[in-house]
């Protein structure tokens, strides 16, 4: 495969390359970069030399029409400005951005813009959706804190009355873009709230989560930790009738039965994570609640390694190749 990237000097960006590197079935053929075009990439990604000869490129179609597939790795309200393009020369897309998560309608009413270049698009939660995603040309890739949210209760979903997620992240989530908000000392032996009951990601978890069980009721809180990697979701999820531990265990086995990158546990660290395409998933019952812990590389799974896994689907190989490797520990 052919593949492109649009948006290649972000952490997601960057990420696709370092994660490419070392993918069999994968060539990346052309990266953009508006401020950036003609410049070395491992200039600019300094970790990367030797892995990659290319040059940043302008994002425009000529430079990206030998690719089979492209990422748009790019803000929301940009994608949706070169999508539709690549679509119509028939070009497989998987988007990074929140362009085509949601249906317009709801798009336009969360992000505040008017979506110019709709299309269809496949959800790409592959362990939700993965046969669609097969026969899909344009996948949208979910956000950070939706995958490590629903992954932790879609299982139990249509059984649940209401959940509430307590989502932690490291800063990389806020973009390589330095702001007063992910300054050092600002950050630094704190843990912040932000967006406390109006995150965006709220509604895509609400879109997935009420698919299985329409009456679900949804609170998120979203906080930001000093550390660069990683998105620790607790799910207090609280119902009726509350199964055992060893119950909810085999449920959760069986849904995640042919689910490579899902991982069972008796207890998630961010660092038994890092670096990898796993998300790690532990179960605790009190006598009240559930408690559903996941754990997840918000830059990987949350990001750009579920993107790879998405283009695998994408073109029918299986969904690990160039992702299984194990997680970085210490």
């Amino acid at each position: 495969m052919k593949v492109g990237i649009i948006g290649g000097t972000g952490y997601t960006g960057s990420e696709l390359l370092r994660l490419l590197a070392m993918h069999p079935e994968a060539e990346v053929v052309a990266v953009t970069s508006r401020t950036l075009a003609g410049k070395p990439i491992h200039e600019v990604h300094r970790f990367l030399k030797g892995f990659y000869d290319l040059e940043f490129v302008e994002p425009v179609l000529r430079n990206l029409e030998d690719c089979d597939v492209v990422f748009t790795a790019v803000p929301h309200g940009e994608a949706m400005k070169f999508v539709p393009e690549l679509m119509d020369v028939g070009i497989k897309v998987v988007d990074l951005s929140a362009d085509y998560r949601l249906d317009r309608e709801t798009y336009e009413k969360v992000y505040g813009k008017k979506h110019e270049g709709y299309r269809d698009a496949v959800y790409g939660l592959t362990e939700l959706h993965r046969d669609e995603i097969a026969k899909a040309d344009l996948v949208a890739n979910p956000g950070c804190y939706p995958t490590g949210a629903i992954l932790a209760v879609a299982p139990i979903a249509e059984k649940v009355e209401r959940v509430v997620f307590d989502a932690k992240s490291g800063i990389t989530g806020a973009g390589a873009k330095p702001t007063e908000f992910t300054h050092y000392p600002n950050l630094h032996e704190a843990i912040v709230p932000y967006k406390v009951t109006n995150h965006r990601h709220y509604w895509e978890i609400v879109k997935e989560l009420r698919a299985f069980n329409p009456e679900i009721e949804v609170s998120f809180t979203p906080q930001v930790f000093p550390g660069s990697r990683g998105i620790l979701t607790s799910a207090h999820v609280f119902m009726k009738d509350i199964p055992s531990r060893e119950e909810l265990y085999g449920i959760y086995e069986k849904f995640y039965g042919n689910c490579y990158f899902v991982r069972l546990q008796d207890e998630v660290r961010l660092n038994w994570v890092r670096g990898s395409n796993f998300c790690d998933i532990a179960i605790f019952v009190g006598e009240d609640r559930i408690v559903v812990c996941s754990a997840i590389d918000n830059l990987v799974k949350g990001a750009s390694g579920q993107a790879i896994q998405n283009m695998n689907v994408m073109f029918g190989l299986e969904e690990w190749v160039g992702l299984n490797n194990p997680p970085l520990f210490p």
